[in-house]
């Protein structure tokens, strides 16, 4: 076993005993590392969020260079709202190997892995340094560490690349889709349901696009095509719909929610585009023969950018040498490297535990993923002593 596991399941036990849900502040989440990484005679710096309920942190152990690597993680985790559960979500469980409590696969494991090698990388005489940025909001917009990044290059060391922790099994993912959040509000006029020509029903218009953006899916699924990802295809898919006040009256109002997913080289545009081509050849004139001035109102909410391959690039070479790999792999969620990749810092995905656990009730982690991470990160300490 590895010297620091026992330290690395110590503080996953205390970072997961924190309910850090997206809705809630991470702010008693920051203070442990914050306090933590001070233990170990590293400075840190927050970057708040416009509420100042939640912030970022940014954390360099080395000297203060341009070259270093960006270890990135998140604080914040799904809801449990709904799920069952063997036992406390926040309390870590540990069995048979496996670690169970919400965050313990995505991605306190990480997170924990990192903090407890700070001591070792502390001891490696470092001659370029570890940036250890986690944020907050991952779930939910990937917008927390914008700050951050914009900092590097400027007021900080502008790194040579970034290693993002999220649950790969410790192989490296050089490419990742987006995910858009989109939110489409039809308003229509309330009518008795006997009488439907004195009225427009919201929900028959609304489920006329979520019909629309069923067949755009279908049409997704020829192409383009990409067998690197699982599905290899761009998907769109509509998660909530909340409409109307009673069944014999005609809605006024309808809202649904979808999302966008697409292959790196697939911009959110051109699926908005075909959805706003619909509404306003199709769905808007239906509307318009009981209402003279209808609304249907599309806002984009949140726009996460793509990981896009980039063979040979200097994080890629270093994950594939410090995992002992010979080929990266492409994973069909999101995360934030899309973010760090478009401030030009080149990125990978690579991180402990399977995605398929994450965001399921008794979410897990096994304890020789820890283990990998803690050799992974053994190796970039001596990658970067040199």
């Amino acid at each position: 076993m590895h010297s620091r596991l026992a330290e690395a399941k110590t503080l996953l036990s205390r970072l997961v005993a924190f309910d850090s849900v997206s809705n809630r502040s991470n702010l008693p989440v920051i203070e442990l590392i914050e306090s933590c990484l001070a233990s170990h005679g590293v400075a840190s710096r927050r970057a708040p969020n416009a509420a100042g309920d939640k912030a970022a942190i940014l954390a360099t152990v080395g000297p203060r260079v341009d070259g270093g690597v960006v270890l990135s993680g998140h604080t914040d985790v799904v809801p449990i709202a709904g799920q069952a559960w063997s036992s406390d979500p926040f309390s870590l469980r540990e069995k048979d190997g496996l670690l169970y409590a919400r965050g313990a696969c995505d991605m306190k494991g990480f997170d924990a892995c990192v903090l407890a090698m700070v001591p070792a990388l502390r001891a490696a005489a470092l001659k370029r340094p570890v940036h250890i940025v986690l944020s907050y909001d991952e779930e939910t917009t990937c917008l927390g560490s914008g700050e951050v990044i914009a900092w590097f290059g400027k007021d900080e060391p502008r790194p040579a690349a970034a290693i993002v922790g999220e649950p790969t099994m410790m192989a490296v993912a050089d490419a990742h889709k987006s995910v858009a959040s989109i939110r489409t509000t039809v308003i229509g006029r309330e009518a008795h349901s006997a009488l439907p020509h004195l009225g427009a029903s919201a929900v028959a218009v609304a489920a006329d696009i979520v019909s629309e953006i069923g067949r755009l899916a279908r049409e997704y699924e020829k192409g383009p095509l990409d067998p690197r990802f699982t599905p290899p295809y761009s998907t769109l898919h509509v998660g909530v719909i909340q409409g109307g006040t009673a069944r014999n009256i005609l809605a006024r109002e309808c809202a649904f929610q979808w999302e966008f997913r697409g292959l790196p080289g697939m911009p959110t545009a051109s699926a908005l585009a075909e959805v706003e081509a619909f509404i306003d050849a199709v769905a808007l004139p239906r509307l318009r023969r009981f209402v003279s001035d209808p609304t249907i109102a599309t806002t984009l909410e949140v726009d996460v950018p793509p990981l896009a391959a980039e063979p040979g690039s200097p994080a890629e070479t270093l994950a594939l040498r410090l995992a002992g790999s010979n080929g990266a792999i492409a994973v069909s969620y999101a995360t934030e490297s899309g973010h760090f990749q478009a401030a030009g810092v080149p990125t990978v995905v690579c991180g402990p535990g399977s995605i398929d656990q994450a965001h399921k009730p008794d979410e897990f982690v096994a304890e020789a993923q820890l283990v990998a991470c803690l050799e992974f990160l053994d190796r970039l300490a001596l990658e970067l002593a040199r």
